[in-house]
């Protein structure tokens, strides 16, 4: 099939598979004899996959690792599953550390709320962000 079939069957555009082939995440097509690519109706699949890592949040080189996994006639199941405790782990943190950042912007924010500013503030720039969250008013 041409690049503008594969490229409406999967939902990608025909630059994104251009990219995809010169990033190594497709196999470099055959080529009719009038130069256009023609690709394999297993590219399908494979373009399948590698919108379903990126939807679970990996990178387009995890999912090219992943792909060299099973291109060398492997199983990459093993893999993925490492990829992706390693990817929820990042997760986790991600999200400790928005609720972290959350806490404190809701202080500042309350802190912000008890008094209006003057024109008497020793602030530097504004006295929200250069106060001392743990001093009492």
């Amino acid at each position: 099939m041409k690049i503008g079939e594969l490229a409406k069957l999967t939902n990608t555009s025909t630059k994104t598979l251009r990219f995809y082939e010169e990033s190594g995440l497709l196999p470099p097509p055959t080529r009719s004899a009038s130069g256009y690519r023609d690709y394999g109706p297993d590219m399908v699949d494979r373009l399948r996959f590698i919108h379903r890592g990126q939807a679970a949040g990996l990178t387009l080189q995890k999912v090219r690792q992943i792909l060299a996994v099973h291109d060398r006639g492997e199983v990459p199941c093993g893999h993925v599953r490492q990829v992706l405790n390693a990817r929820l782990d990042q997760v986790r943190t991600q999200i400790a550390e928005l609720v972290a950042l959350e806490g404190y912007l809701e202080t500042l924010l309350d802190k912000a709320s008890q008094r209006e500013p003057t024109e008497h503030d020793n602030s530097a720039v504004c006295w929200i962000l250069e106060s001392d969250l743990d001093a009492p008013d």
